[in-house]
């Protein structure tokens, strides 16, 4: 199996964070390289040496590194973009953090989206979707087809979560819906419902490159502005955004993490109808049941859950 060697560099207070956000993500182990352990060892063993360079010193200074692994292949390159898409979350919500700055080994930083291409093919998903690269064909064989170019946003469908989102979709879109879709990233799941039949979509997320990746897709698929709307920001924040949002939606989508999740929980109600949907996925097998509390604990029922290759979903109401 090959694997791409992925290193995050934060401060001392971002190591914790960071490993648990890339846990949430699916990465099995990480390797810690802490600047604290670096001046412990110097502080306790300056008897076996008389000069320390410099610039290992500087190096080292406030600057730990966290370093995973993730497979050369769909699922690794859409949990890269995830990763990503969380990154982008933490630099807004915790500057301490910084750098956060993510590089990879063997693999041209401009180049990776390109580079999982030849293993992006077209997915049959639930049982009515078909997935289809922008670059690739494929008979639908009655199938709902979408069409997609994710580029460096999240959303490619070869996910769990995503799978699982669209599935549920299928479930609850019947024809004439309004859709919220809480993280859109590359819009697959807005256009999803549109293309499953639902009437407009609001897509929004914290990343601005997204807002022209889903119209881009949407247009791939012969969907306008006029039925789909994406803007930028943070929907669990007071402001103009959640003022264009407005109410009255038959389903809200997010698929995002377990702490956003937590956090949105209280405040999806706001934007449905009295007898609306809630799907939400994005959730690793070890906080299912903390976020299920949390979503009883804002007054939802879950209907349905759902799991696949350690993720859940909750379709709630």
């Amino acid at each position: 199996m090959d694997w791409l060697e992925l290193k995050i560099d934060t401060s001392p207070a971002g190591i914790d964070p960071v490993t648990e956000m890339l846990t949430e993500q699916g990465v099995t182990g990480v390797i810690i390289d802490d600047q604290r352990d670096f001046q412990d060892f110097m502080a306790h063993n300056q008897a076996y040496w008389d000069y320390v360079d410099e610039d290992l010193v500087k190096e080292k200074e406030n600057l730990c590194r966290v370093t995973f692994y993730v497979e050369n292949a769909p699922a690794g390159y859409s949990a890269i973009a995830a990763i990503r898409m969380a990154m982008h979350a933490m630099k807004q919500k915790h500057p301490e953090y910084a750098p956060l700055l993510l590089t990879m080994e063997n693999v041209k930083d401009e180049d990776w989206e390109n580079n999982w291409k030849q293993f992006y093919k077209p997915m049959e998903i639930g049982e009515r979707l078909l997935v289809i690269p922008a670059w690739e064909q494929a008979d639908p064989k009655g199938r709902v087809t979408l069409t997609l170019n994710p580029g460096l946003t999240f959303g490619t469908g070869s996910h769990a979560t995503t799978r699982l989102c669209l599935t549920a979709l299928e479930s609850r879109i019947h024809g004439g819906e309004r859709v919220l879709d809480l993280g859109c990233g590359s819009g697959i799941l807005s256009i999803a419902a549109l293309r499953l039949g639902a009437k407009s979509a609001f897509a929004c997320d914290i990343d601005e490159k997204c807002i022209d990746v889903a119209y881009e897709n949407a247009a791939l698929n012969g969907i306008g502005k006029d039925r789909l709307t994406v803007r930028q920001g943070d929907a669990t924040k007071e402001g103009p955004l959640r003022d264009a949002i407005g109410t009255g939606y038959d389903v809200v989508v997010a698929n995002i993490v377990a702490d956003v999740i937590i956090s949105l929980a209280p405040q999806v109600r706001h934007f449905l109808k009295e007898d609306g949907w809630f799907l939400t996925s994005g959730i690793i097998d070890d906080r299912a049941d903390e976020v299920a509390a949390a979503l009883v604990a804002a007054g939802w029922s879950i209907v349905e859950s759902c799991t696949s290759e350690g993720w859940y979903c909750y379709i709630c109401r």
